[in-house]
């Protein structure tokens, strides 16, 4: 999840809305880029992500979705109904049987006891309230398998203007390392990017300035940090 407008206040942001297209984005929303972030993609790719899955705060879930066609058994968990039944909806059109999707509090679910060999959180952190952030943590830990990992995709401090009023709650390494490392051993924290596609803001809003890069696609690139943790034990 992530935010591109000064509309936005992730504490009290209506995501169902968002989902819809018709919340304080004016739009689609623009972390919904059609695949994985690039960052989790890699791991991926480099084996880094073990069945079974748990897709934190999935949202539309192409990160389910590709996890599924490449054979892994993932569940997606995510506040909004319309963005889990769309999710669900690609998955049956794409025949995709290993992925399943519920609507539910990721800062409060339960029923998934010791269940996850991996959790990934695709920028989901930083749209969680600040007082919500240890709920969350203890109940992915709850859901997470005995030496389970854990990796965070989320806005570095300083992704968006810091004049801007209301935006994602980005985080620096240490406080990262200080909130995740309360329940999980922390491994890395590297920086990363978090791609996005471009709006339009609203009048009197800029976006941030050509000091962020574009992908090849075209998309903005903006600063984040890539933790990497384990359940303790």
């Amino acid at each position: 999840m992530g935010a591109m407008t000064d509309a936005m206040n992730t504490d009290d942001m209506d995501w169902d809305g968002a989902y819809r297209g018709t919340g304080d984005l004016g739009g689609p929303p623009p972390w919904n880029i059609g695949e994985p972030q690039p960052e989790l993609a890699a791991l991926i790719h480099d084996g880094k992500v073990r069945s079974e899955v748990l897709d934190a705060g999935c949202g539309h879930a192409e990160l389910s979705l590709a996890l599924a066609a490449d054979g892994y058994t993932v569940v997606g968990i995510d506040l909004s109904p319309t963005a889990i039944a769309a999710a669900s909806e690609a998955a049956a059109r794409r025949n995709l049987t290993t992925a399943t999707f519920v609507a539910d509090d990721i800062t409060s679910f339960t029923g998934f006891d010791g269940r996850f060999s991996t959790v990934i959180d695709s920028t989901l952190f930083h749209s969680l309230p600040v007082e919500g952030r240890d709920g969350y943590l203890q109940a992915i830990l709850r859901a997470a398998a005995p030496g389970a990992t854990y990796f965070v995709l989320v806005f570095a401090r300083g992704a968006f203007p810091a004049e801007w009023t209301t935006k994602p709650n980005e985080v620096d390494e240490n406080e990262l390392r200080d909130v995740v490392g309360k329940y999980w051993a922390v491994a890395e924290v590297r920086p990363a990017f978090i791609h996005a596609n471009t709006v339009t803001p609203p009048p009197g809003v800029e976006l941030p300035g050509p000091d962020h890069p574009r992908d090849d696609k075209g998309r903005m690139k903006f600063p984040a940090l890539l933790l990497t943790a384990h359940k303790p034990g």
